[in-house]
C-alpha cells in the first residue's frame, strides 16, 4: 500500500506589522549585492500579541534581476512577558518598475509584486512552545516604513 500524506490547511497563528529604518546598501560583497535594514519596532497580533523589540534586522541579498532573498531576525515580548526569537527567510520578486517603486517609499500594491516567507519562532513559552515544531509560511506586503506579514501554521 502506498502512503497518502494527510489533508493540509492553514490556520493563521498572528499579523505582523514591523517598523523598519532606512536601508544601509553595502553594495557588491562576496555574497552578493548585501543590504541590512534595521528593525525598530511594531506589533504581532490577530492571534499572539507581542511588542516587536528594536534592535534586529533583514540581511538581504539582491539578485542582478531585482529579487531580494529576506533573511531577518527580531525578537518580541508577549504582553505576559514572554520572549519570542522570531526568524523569517523567504523572497520578494516582481517587475522592475514596481521593485524600483518599492526601494523609493512609493504605495504598491501587494497584488504587484511576490513577498513570501518561511517564519521560524523560537520560545521557552509553554503555551506557545509547539510553534517551535510547526512549519509556518508567510504573505507579506512592503510599505514605506513597514512590513506587514501574515503568519500560517501548517496543518
Amino acid at each position: 500500500m502506498i502512503p497518502q500524506p494527510p489533508p493540509t490547511a492553514l490556520d493563521k497563528i498572528f499579523t505582523a506589522r514591523v517598523t523598519v529604518g532606512a536601508v544601509d546598501d553595502y553594495g557588491q560583497t562576496r555574497a552578493g549585492h548585501r543590504r541590512i535594514v534595521s528593525i525598530l519596532g511594531g506589533r504581532l497580533s490577530q492571534g499572539i500579541d507581542a511588542e516587536v523589540l528594536a534592535g534586529g534586522a533583514d540581511w538581504q541579498i539582491v539578485h542582478t534581476d531585482g529579487t531580494i532573498e529576506i533573511d531577518t531576525r527580531y525578537s518580541a515580548r508577549t504582553d505576559n512577558g514572554e520572549l519570542l526569537h522570531v526568524r523569517t527567510r523567504g523572497m520578494r520578486t516582481g517587475s522592475p518598475g514596481v521593485l524600483e517603486a518599492l526601494l523609493a517609499g512609493e504605495s504598491v500594491p501587494a497584488s504587484d509584486y511576490y513577498f513570501r516567507l518561511v517564519v521560524t519562532i523560537e520560545t521557552a513559552a509553554p503555551t506557545l512552545a509547539y510553534l517551535q515544531n510547526s512549519l509556518l509560511v508567510g504573505a507579506a506586503a512592503r510599505g514605506a516604513d513597514d512590513v506587514v506579514y501574515d503568519a500560517y501554521r501548517v496543518r
